[in-house]
């Protein structure tokens, strides 16, 4: 649905509505006139107008136009429905799976030995050990600096130096460190030049430069395995996909390319019990880069259904790639919103048929691989609904 242009500016005042008004009784209004009062009209009407900033439904309709208030209920009936509280954030011992795990034995006590307390008894290990836990600040990448001792002999000038730990390794680098700087830049979105600032603060830096250049070497073993995901995702019977803007300080582009955006797409692809996610960043579009995924698809499978908004660039372009394609819902909700206030008398109508098809739903994806029968009803169930909605 295309918006409504906006208005051009015309300075006004009171006095001259007035005279254009009073002009009226002699005579007809000049063009301009008539446009300058227009246009005032229009402004007073957009600032009479109640400004909606939600798309909830209770801001969207009047409560009565989508259903009656529910019954009252029992002051007793509602106390037995409540549910207890969660924990407010607060996370007990067991929750810490990666923290490490400190045995601490009993001083002066062991299973077996007579009760200090009562000098009858014979204590033993409960099941479950008393626990504190206690949660430490680190840099995210740690230094150790070995230092080596160094003896020089004060005759032959021969220097001996103690050998390195087992502990040091041969890398500065650790594979640990590597993970971790993968981790916060693209598992958490921290940037080189962020993760550097703060390193140096804590006296320990990582230039920003040095960080790219061990994701670049680190990635170089990884590439198999991204393939073996892209060929993977391929095979997805239902696949997701949009993308957002991205900035690259230097972007290497096909010659010829005039284009001038870049894009982080994101695809999301649903393969028997297993979700892969892919993601790309380049020149290319959402749809572009589906359909690169798509060419190592099986030739005997089906066509997966596409589930993306209805932006044209989402959709793949090249010929040979054919997908069902299932815009988004949510979308598709916030376009009923818009046209909502077009039918006063009975503005609920229109909400109501999106359940229909959400409804539907199930049996339309069972039955979508059957020639002609998603098409059937999609056609006959929209009709429907535009009936009830009095635009068709």
């Amino acid at each position: 649905m295309n918006k409504k242009a906006p208005h051009r500016r015309i300075d006004v005042n009171l006095k001259e509505l007035d005279d254009i008004l009073d002009r009226t009784n002699s005579g007809p209004l000049s063009e301009a006139e008539t446009q300058k009062l227009r246009v005032a009209i229009h402004a007073m009407a957009d600032q009479l107008r109640p400004k909606r900033n939600s798309e909830k439904t209770k801001a969207v309709f009047a409560k009565p136009a989508l259903e009656a208030s529910p019954p009252t209920k029992d002051p007793s009936v509602i106390k037995e429905e409540m549910v207890a509280p969660g924990g407010h954030g607060r996370n007990g011992a067991a929750d810490f799976i990666g923290g490490i795990r400190v045995s601490i034995p009993h001083a002066t006590l062991q299973p077996g030995h007579t009760c200090p307390e009562c000098g009858k008894g014979k204590v033993y290990r409960q099941k479950e050990p008393a626990t504190l836990v206690r949660i430490i600040g680190r840099a995210p990448l740690e230094t150790t600096v070995f230092e080596m001792e160094r003896l020089r002999c004060n005759a032959c000038g021969q220097v001996f130096t103690a050998t390195a730990p087992e502990a040091a390794g041969s890398e500065k680098y650790d594979a640990s460190a590597i993970a971790m700087i993968a981790l916060l830049k693209y598992g958490t979105g921290v940037p080189f030049k962020r993760l550097e600032r703060l390193q140096g603060q804590l006296t320990m830096p990582l230039p920003a430069a040095t960080q790219w250049e061990l994701m670049a070497a680190a990635a170089s073993p990884m590439w198999p395995v991204l393939k073996a995901l892209i060929w993977f995702a391929a095979q997805g019977g239902v696949m997701h996909n949009d993308d957002t803007g991205m900035r690259i300080l230097r972007l290497t582009r096909e010659p010829g390319d005039k284009r001038t955006g870049v894009f982080t797409s994101g695809i999301v692809s649903i393969a028997g019990a297993y979700r892969v996610a892919l993601f790309f960043t380049g020149a290319q579009h959402a749809g572009e880069n589906i359909a690169e995924v798509l060419k190592h698809r099986a030739s005997e499978l089906p066509a997966p259904i596409q589930m993306c908004d209805a932006l044209s660039r989402n959709s793949p372009k090249p010929a040979g790639v054919a997908t069902l394609l299932a815009n988004c819902m949510a979308h598709g909700r916030r376009q009923i919103v818009e046209i909502a206030e077009n039918f006063p008398n009975n503005p609920g109508m229109c909400y109501r048929a999106l359940p229909v098809f959400i409804t539907m739903m199930p049996w339309h994806v069972n039955r979508i691989y059957l020639p002609n029968s998603g098409c059937t009803f999609t056609r006959n169930t929209a009709g429907r609904c535009s009936r009830n909605c009095g635009t068709g």
